[in-house]
């Protein structure tokens, strides 16, 4: 059987229990507020943001939150996600410790430099 996508974030995150409801709260206003302008999606069945292409994901899970800056945004912030289990494009925030909110802005903030010099080299080509 097919999963089904939520149609909007706020579905989204009404479906997890209350720990993981205020985690997911906390990482989805730090993307809006270090970028108020991107737009916010539904993509591979959790939030998206996108601003002149995509820039992150994040998703609740049972002890951890999962956020998914692209492989580049790993790569970039390698040392400061040391202490996270991670993989070549996403990592793990376990919900015992504090999220890193700091850093998730850094990693969106980043990803939006980098569309924007993939979007500005692409007009400079036509």
């Amino acid at each position: 059987m097919k999963a089904i996508t939520p149609p909007n974030v706020d579905f989204y995150i009404a479906e997890f229990p209350l720990e993981i409801r205020e985690r997911l709260h906390q990482v989805r206003e730090t993307i809006k507020n270090a970028v108020p302008d991107a737009e916010e999606v539904m993509s591979y069945q959790m939030p998206a943001y996108r601003k002149n292409g995509m820039l992150v994901y994040f998703a609740g899970c049972k002890n951890h939150i999962g956020f998914y800056p692209t492989s580049s945004g790993i790569e970039n912030f390698k040392k400061e996600l040391a202490s996270y289990k991670s993989t070549k494009g996403a990592v793990q925030f376990p919900l015992d410790q504090p999220m890193p909110l700091n850093l998730i802005r850094q990693i969106v903030l980043f990803r939006v430099a980098e569309n924007e010099e993939k979007a500005e080299r692409k007009k400079k080509a036509k």
